[in-house]
């Protein structure tokens, strides 16, 4: 019975869920079983027929997660449920099953494996989504609009702007993820304390040929468990992931307001609906999903953190929390990067509506340029301050024109010229270096991505 949305199909790609459905965690445990069996016939310790038998058992079409399940229902022990289901099957050869594993071993190393695909499927939308920022930012590096600091009319940008911020916030992501996975994708094969006694003389030596069939990472060093600040920095690294999607809808969700309408997200005319009791209603749905998901992300770190403690060498209060945070989490910023690189991809400008916008405030967002015309012939750049304020509180309290205060100014008239006045006006003249950050950010970008291997 389905009931929360990841379940029902409502969020989740299918090959994020795939990879974290009972039938794959079934077989990543059996994959691990058999990376220890094979391992153990490499150094002596069982006969190779027995580890050959092992191995060509441990997969779902001969191991059942229903005969698991069951199992499980008497013995209340999920590993030793898979354990005896796959010895069983195996006959005289199940003798040699989890020989010297702890349960542990084999969760955390086939948390690993989960890890491993997860985090590629992550880099790969992340690299996407790189690449729509990136022509973004090439596309409209010279569209002009209004920047706008605390919700209100600042200074000239332009779209392209935003676009290069977000791509190189996105490179920094992946640059991240890269990291993060050296330190999460990592196995062991440790034993009840982490000693490693009950694997014998070449417990050194089967971890890591088990670790490298399984292609992880072998932990420096463990107790019963992988150490929880692994998995704590990958949460929290996924949470900046969300938090990066959330501050783009944000900035969208801004922008579509009807006040505002700059930018809209796709909307199918012909058979989308806004509202169920207001058909005008056109409402930036995708990105209000995005924000709502990044607050479940966020609130996954504190369960994370919370999962570094543990009594002496293991206890159990790590494994519930995480049955639900990492499979959520993978399967939330997954579905995340996928929404926001459709979003973004459809994305409408309106770049008229932009011209116009900036038009609200009668010239007064060029106070700056005129302050700094000022100081360039000489004026005190605070006595320019106070003066140019004061002359655009008069022109928004008169409703009037900035250039009409401006001109009507004793003091302005004597050091500016109409012309040196008109072009401290003009937005187009004071984009300062927008254009070039943005060069200079797409080829940094392009250098990267051709780095890691990327054509496009």
């Amino acid at each position: 019975m389905a009931i929360l949305p990841i379940d029902t199909g409502r969020y989740g790609t299918k090959e994020m869920l795939r990879i974290f459905d009972e039938e794959n965690r079934l077989q990543t445990m059996l994959d691990v079983e058999a990376a220890l069996a094979w391992a153990h016939s490499e150094v002596g310790n069982i006969p190779r027929k027995d580890a050959k038998k092992i191995m060509e058992t441990t997969s779902r079409k001969h191991i059942k997660l229903s005969r698991v399940k069951q199992i499980e229902s008497e013995i209340r022990h999920d590993v030793m449920a898979m354990v005896r289901a796959l010895a069983e099957i195996c006959g005289s050869s199940g003798a040699y099953v989890h020989l010297g594993a702890t349960s542990s071993d084999i969760l955390d190393t086939a948390t690993a494996l989960q890890l491993k695909d997860a985090l590629k499927l992550i880099e790969e939308k992340l690299n996407d989504f790189e690449t729509v920022l990136m022509n973004g930012a090439e596309r409209y590096k010279k569209t002009i609009m209004m920047g706008r600091t605390h919700g209100q009319h600042a200074l000239p940008i332009t779209l392209g702007l935003k676009f290069a911020v977000w791509m190189r916030e996105t490179a920094r992501h992946i640059q991240r993820i890269q990291e993060c996975s050296k330190r999460v994708v990592v196995g062991k094969m440790g034993g009840a304390v982490g000693t490693q006694a009950g694997l014998g003389s070449h417990a050194t030596e089967i971890q890591k040929l088990a670790m490298k069939k399984l292609g992880v990472n072998i932990v420096d060093v463990s107790t019963q468990i992988v150490q929880r600040d692994r998995y704590a920095e990958l949460i929290c690294l996924l949470a900046v992931i969300a938090s990066t999607l959330d501050k783009i809808s944000t900035e969208i969700r801004q922008l579509q307001r009807t006040e505002i309408g700059e930018v809209f997200e796709f909307f199918e005319k012909e058979r989308q609906v806004g509202s169920s009791t207001m058909p005008h209603k056109r409402d930036p749905q995708t990105c209000e999903t995005i924000c709502g998901l990044a607050k479940i992300m966020r609130s996954l770190v504190a369960p994370a953190l919370e999962n570094i403690p543990t009594w002496h060498e293991r206890d159990m209060t790590q494994s519930s929390a995480e049955r639900f945070i990492i499979p959520q989490a993978c399967i939330l910023v997954d579905h995340m990067l996928f929404l926001m690189t459709e979003v973004l991809t459809t994305l409408h400008i309106d770049e008229e509506k932009m011209l116009r916008n900036m038009k609200l405030t009668q010239g007064r967002m060029m106070s700056e340029a005129v302050m700094l015309a000022l100081t360039r012939k000489g004026m005190n750049r605070q006595k320019a301050h106070e003066l140019v304020r004061k002359l655009a509180m008069k022109s928004h309290i008169e409703k009037s024109l900035f250039k009409t205060s401006l001109s009507e100014d004793r003091i302005i008239r004597d050091m500016l010229g109409e012309g040196e006045v008109n072009k401290a006006l003009n937005p187009e003249n004071y984009l300062g270096t927008a254009v070039r950050q943005v060069e200079q950010a797409v080829k940094k970008t392009k250098q990267e991505r051709k780095a890691r291997g990327l054509t496009d």
